[in-house]
């Protein structure tokens, strides 16, 4: 909503109104059965609670590479390379979506989302983990998500883990609501297919 807006004041007004009417705004949320709303963030965790919630509520009916349609989970990239590698992630994702219409011509607007962790996580990054490190969603998705099935059984966070679209790019997903700390907005980064399979990428200004 930010090209709506002349100044924070304004920005501020906007995103309240859309809240109102915003299911991933609002307290009551569609949890999945693999997560219990005792789990989930409130207003008192500060700003970003609400996208935390979405990560974790909003799922996919296949899952992605370490969470099933039961429970979802937070992703993002870490290290030097952060920036490029959350970009690839992304371009990788919704590239495949354009691929199911044979149209590449979209522009999608993403907003940076910048947090914290404090936690102890499973490294995978450098080691070889078979199936879960694929390319190809048919063989990594039932993989990893076994594989944080039984991080989460056991009492673990989440894992740290090389990124399959970009290479040395490091990712990391954490399994519970709560580990995702500090949550601040960074730039709005532009996606646009104009024809071809890649995207340019820029700033918004």
């Amino acid at each position: 909503m930010t090209p709506l807006a002349d100044d924070e004041e304004e920005l501020a007004i906007l995103e309240e109104i859309e809240g109102l009417t915003s299911a991933r705004q609002l307290v009551i949320l569609p949890v999945p059965n693999g997560l219990t709303p005792a789990e989930l963030l409130t207003e008192a965790d500060g700003y970003g609670w609400t996208y935390v919630n979405a990560a974790f509520c909003y799922t996919r009916a296949t899952g992605n590479r370490f969470n099933g349609p039961e429970r979802g989970a937070w992703y993002a990239s870490h290290g030097e390379l952060a920036v490029e590698t959350a970009q690839a992630e992304v371009t990788w994702h919704l590239t495949r979506e354009l691929e199911a219409t044979g149209v590449f011509e979209n522009v999608t607007a993403y907003r940076e989302l910048i947090a914290g962790f404090t936690s102890q996580f499973h490294d995978l990054e450098g080691k070889i983990h078979g199936d879960v490190s694929s390319p190809d969603p048919g063989v990594a998705y039932p993989a990893g998500q076994t594989l944080a099935r039984d991080v989460l059984g056991s009492g673990g966070n989440g894992l740290l883990y090389q990124s399959a679209r970009y290479e040395k790019g490091q990712c990391l997903v954490a399994l519970r609501p709560h580990l995702v700390q500090n949550v601040r907005q960074g730039n709005t980064w532009l996606f646009e297919w104009a024809g071809a399979r890649a995207p340019t990428i820029s700033v918004r200004e």
